[in-house]
């Protein structure tokens, strides 16, 4: 007899463009795959219930809270994290590096989650309004910077896409 939950399944997923295959619970938390089984700890867990936004990855280029998600449902899926941004070792995303230049961190806890939504906004919105970056990060908390900061690095990160 097995333990409610415990069963396990095999998975095959790409993330940041790496093929991964692992048996894994069939109640294991995509966040927690990615940051135990694969190392990944970029990605942040805050409230565990899918409201601050710390967790999101891309799942095949879309937002999704990673907290919310199990592993198993992935199986067959590409996911981008936070360590996937930067082009090769040491140059920056254009989103990082706006960020860095324009203060939009403090603490840097929400700023993976940050990062993942605008990637996903900003190739869709490619010369955003204020009122739509806000309304792009609406579903990510951030207790330290009051959210100015991250929205004009948000804005010049659109700036540093479209020159590119």
């Amino acid at each position: 007899m097995t333990a409610v939950g415990s069963e396990r399944r095999t998975i095959r997923v790409t993330v940041n463009g790496t093929l991964h295959e692992r048996e894994v619970e069939a109640r294991l938390l995509l966040s927690d795959f990615l940051r135990h089984e694969l190392g990944l700890t970029g990605t942040h867990v805050g409230c565990e219930h899918g409201v601050c936004g710390a967790c999101t990855v891309l799942l095949d280029g879309e937002p999704v809270r990673s907290c919310l998600l199990f592993a198993v449902q992935v199986d067959g899926h590409a996911i981008e994290t936070v360590e996937g941004l930067a082009r090769s070792e040491g140059e920056l995303h254009p989103l990082q590096r706006a960020f860095w230049e324009k203060h939009g961190l403090q603490c840097g806890y929400c700023t993976p989650g940050m990062l993942m939504v605008l990637k996903a906004f900003l190739a869709e919105h490619p010369d955003p309004t204020e009122e739509e970056i806000r309304e792009a990060i609406s579903g990510n908390l951030c207790r330290c910077t009051g959210y100015q900061n991250i929205v004009e690095a948000a804005r010049y990160a659109a700036q540093l896409l479209r020159s590119s």
